[in-house]
């Protein structure tokens, strides 16, 4: 048997792979009888579907992408899509906090109430074309997840104070206008606009359509509980059932949409999905939801993932963003960079530890899909048309070019081997020394995906079927392992 592990880890400021090959021995033919350091796996005993990986083309990543050189652009488009195999990706419904400008398809609803100026002029400058030269490149079929982030301005009631503690004397919300309704923070949509907004939603989707975008996915509103100082808006979990239940779903389903386009619930951070979901699925809207989606921001939260999987048996569970909150190569947020005391190096390792030790949790706990947020970024994490910024596993230069952080090696060791429509696997292991989900690919292969984010390497021996193979991780590397 052909047994391969794949290592990355980063010695002397460079990103270090390598290859190596692994003997297996029979556990029968053990000279004694082995007891410790094993990791089991049992494919016979098989969970979830795992269906892909995929990243945000907001319209900052198209903007960076536009202004590459034709082969540049080949090139990120393969390393994502060929190599990756990225089958998912998410745009924002008008203006998100990653567009280089503020917009909406209708300026000015109110003087236009039938939405006959309705026009997505802006996807198709950079957005739709980058998600076409995807379509044509990708090695598996492109599906599009649509969220919005706001409302039309005249439709929402005056912004919210914020509701972060401690941010009310934050200089990314001094000195703003509180008393008129605004794309940014915060505002919710008026009860009388909810069927005008369900009519809007559903004529962005058929824009996509009739431009040929495979739009098979959308989630109610981007962060319903955050009034940021970007697009935002604040949706209450009654109003976000009701809002689906009399008007969206109804809107979908006479033109035509139901069938084709899922709807996710939720789209905020961990630690509040399983009330939302309890909250806002019920008889009624069960058959109207096509899974939750949710955010890595606040930790771990793995036991929510796996209660809302008993649950809802059936429903996708879709990780649909996720970041390092910091610029590109700086330590935390952008405002207290000069404080701490990190290098880049440091700060792309806890970026790839994040990002590995959460997938390789939600997975275990039944994640079906997982999104990254931007494609890419510049150095400064923008342009967006608020302040601020934070990273990708891609880094923009100022030459047309671009860069891979860890992160980036880091996410390989999942998109590269674990293949759509693979199903995790039973594992059990002897420590909790390094985190570890196994997956059975349609192929046939196995994949065993290790983090180890200690200070020593650790020896493990991988048992399935009769067959050992002893292998060493080290300490501060992920690993890959297919046979």
């Amino acid at each position: 048997m052909n047994v391969k592990q794949y290592i990355s880890y980063r010695a002397g400021g460079e990103v270090v792979q390598k290859e190596k090959e692994v003997p297996v021995t029979l556990e029968a033919d053990e000279p004694r009888y082995t007891e410790s350091d094993f990791v089991n796996l049992y494919p016979q005993y098989l969970y979830q579907e795992i269906e892909g990986f995929g990243g945000a083309m907001t319209g900052t990543s198209a903007y960076l992408y536009a202004r590459m050189d034709p082969e540049t652009r080949r090139q990120a488009l393969r390393e994502w899509f060929v190599d990756y195999n990225y089958r998912f990706v998410r745009v924002s419904l008008d203006s998100c906090d990653y567009s280089p400008e503020e917009y909406q398809a209708v300026e000015d609803p109110i003087a236009d109430p039938e939405l006959e100026t309705f026009s997505i002029r802006k996807d198709r400058e950079e957005i739709i074309p980058m998600l076409k030269e995807a379509m044509a490149v990708a090695k598996h079929p492109i599906s599009v997840l649509v969220s919005p982030w706001s409302p039309p301005k005249q439709w929402k009631t005056n912004p919210a104070k914020p509701n972060f503690p401690g941010m009310a004397n934050n200089p990314m919300f001094a000195n703003f206008d509180y008393d008129h309704p605004n794309r940014n923070r915060g505002g919710s949509l008026k009860p009388e606009y909810y069927g005008s907004w369900a009519k809007y939603v559903v004529k962005f989707i058929l824009a996509y359509l009739e431009e040929g975008i495979p739009v098979t996915m959308l989630t109610i509103q981007n962060e319903p509980r955050s009034a940021t100082p970007w697009d935002s808006c604040v949706w209450t979990s009654e109003q976000e059932k009701v809002y689906l239940r009399d008007f969206l779903y109804p809107e979908m389903k006479k033109a035509g949409l139901t069938e084709k386009v899922g709807i996710f619930i939720w789209d905020h951070n961990k630690e509040r999905t399983l009330e939302r979901a309890c909250e806002v699925i019920d008889a009624d809207t069960l058959p109207m939801i096509a899974g939750i989606a949710f955010h890595g921001y606040t930790g771990d939260h793995f036991e929510q993932i796996a209660k809302v999987a008993e649950l809802f048996p059936g429903k996708v569970l879709m990780q649909s963003e996720l970041c390092g909150l910091h610029r590109p190569g700086r330590a935390g947020m952008p405002r207290f960079n000069e404080f701490v005391k990190e290098t880049p190096e440091s700060v792309e390792y806890k970026d790839a530890l994040l990002y590995a030790h959460d997938l390789i949790g939600n997975l275990n706990a039944g994640m079906n899909r997982w999104i990254d947020w931007n494609l890419i970024v510049d150095e400064e994490g923008g342009p967006r048309h608020v302040p601020g910024g934070f990273t990708a596993a891609t880094i923009a230069d100022s030459k047309g070019g671009y860069r891979k952080d860890l992160t980036f090696y880091y996410l390989g060791h999942f998109a590269k081997y674990i293949l759509p429509g693979a199903r995790r696997m039973l594992i059990s292991k002897c420590s909790d020394a390094a985190d570890v989900v196994a997956v059975r690919n349609p192929d046939g292969t196995t994949a065993v995906v290790v983090l180890n984010r200690g200070d020593r390497d650790v020896g493990y021996i991988l048992r399935w079927e009769g067959n050992l193979a002893r292998m060493l991780f080290p300490a501060h590397s992920i690993s890959t392992v297919v046979f």
